[in-house]
């Protein structure tokens, strides 16, 4: 019996990406191109130096269809919108410790900036199909004790207070907002904006919370405590120690690009997603000590050693995938074993990849 690829209707359309160039974005456009769609990336290209843009995330700056800009330019928006068929909206100030030291700059681009993307998708009217949220699992903070102690989670939480030395929630789409950061505070806003925007003129939407993404090709940033895969993986190939900021304790569902590209494209597509909210993460709990240990096992003799945890660096959870199992009628593939040794792999093919400013600290 055929079954209809649950892309088909991508076939042909034309796809606004707003920070398409990124690593998300980037894997996004790269998947929309093989199932014969026509990406259009809007991105300021300023978050990274040039060569990552190029050289590790693939992104052909002489491609009419990659368009430097950036999302609170109205007039640009405006035009690029009413091009496309559907709208990817993941720009954003992603850095969790950028957007507390610089709150404005948050509130710039994650929140005048989804504005112009809803006042422009608005104003599209029947022209854009569907427009994806990317919001974060940041939305959820630490979560709350009367989550945690849901009776069909007690033989799981039994086993993770074992492992963790507390008990990391399960984030479930249903449970209240709560973010302890900046970065969280500017998504709430979005998926409600959103919500309000888009519902009130009839025009269907999506709304994706990320859990922690990693994997090739991820590079880190200076000042960044994020991207815990790429920054132990860098460290450890350069000899360098591993930070386990609060003892490791903090506990992340690691989801691999992959598995976040396809998630939002079947979000983007799947008829059950309209005006939902769904996670996009593995359902596996792993603490920040668990990636070091696998790190360590590629890198033998790396040194572990504690640190203070930053501010608004959350202790975190892991995701409930029934509601995603449900909509999108998929699971996530890549296992953090099988994300970090093919990390590692590719590092060791791309040495360039650890930036050089982590080289110098290496060898001072």
């Amino acid at each position: 019996m055929h079954h209809r690829s649950p892309f088909a209707a991508l076939a042909g359309a034309t796809v606004l990406v707003t920070g398409g160039a990124g690593l998300v974005g980037s894997r996004i456009t790269a998947r929309l191109r093989v199932l014969g769609a026509r990406p259009v990336s809007l991105c300021t290209m300023d978050a990274y130096p040039n060569h990552v843009y190029t050289g590790l995330f693939g992104v052909d700056r002489t491609d009419p269809d990659v368009v430097t800009g950036d999302v609170r330019d109205v007039p640009l928006v405006r035009r690029l919108v009413a091009e496309s068929d559907y709208v990817v909206h993941a720009a954003a100030l992603a850095d969790v410790a950028a957007c507390t030291r610089d709150p404005l700059a948050a509130i710039g681009t994650n929140i005048a900036g989804t504005q112009t993307v809803l006042d422009a998708v608005a104003a599209a009217g029947d022209r854009v199909r569907r427009m994806v949220f990317v919001s974060s699992a940041s939305v959820y903070g630490d979560g709350s004790p009367e989550e945690a102690s849901h009776p069909d989670l007690v033989t799981m939480r039994q086993l993770l207070e074992a492992v963790h030395g507390r008990i990391p929630p399960q984030f479930h789409e249903g449970h209240r907002m709560r973010p302890v950061s900046v970065y969280g505070n500017t998504k709430v806003w979005g998926e409600e904006q959103t919500a309000v925007v888009l519902g009130q003129v009839g025009i269907s939407y999506a709304v994706v919370r990320y859990f922690s993404v990693y994997g090739e090709p991820q590079t880190v940033k200076r000042g960044s405590h994020s991207w815990v895969v790429a920054w132990f993986a860098a460290r450890a190939s350069l000899g360098l120690p591993l930070h386990l900021n609060g003892g490791g304790r903090q506990v992340r569902d690691l989801t691999h690009v992959d598995d976040i590209a396809e998630g939002t494209l079947r979000a983007l597509t799947s008829p059950r997603a309209h005006a939902e909210t769904v996670n996009i993460g593995t359902g596996t709990a792993t603490s920040i000590r668990d990636v070091a240990e696998l790190v360590r096992a590629h890198y033998p003799g790396t040194e572990l050693l504690g640190t203070p945890l930053p501010a608004g660096d959350p202790l975190g959870g892991y995701a409930s995938v029934r509601r995603m199992e449900s909509v999108l009628g998929w699971r996530p593939e890549v296992t953090v074993a099988e994300g970090v040794a093919r990390y590692v792999r590719w590092l060791r093919d791309t040495p360039q990849a650890a930036p050089g400013w982590l080289r110098e600290n290496a060898l001072a």
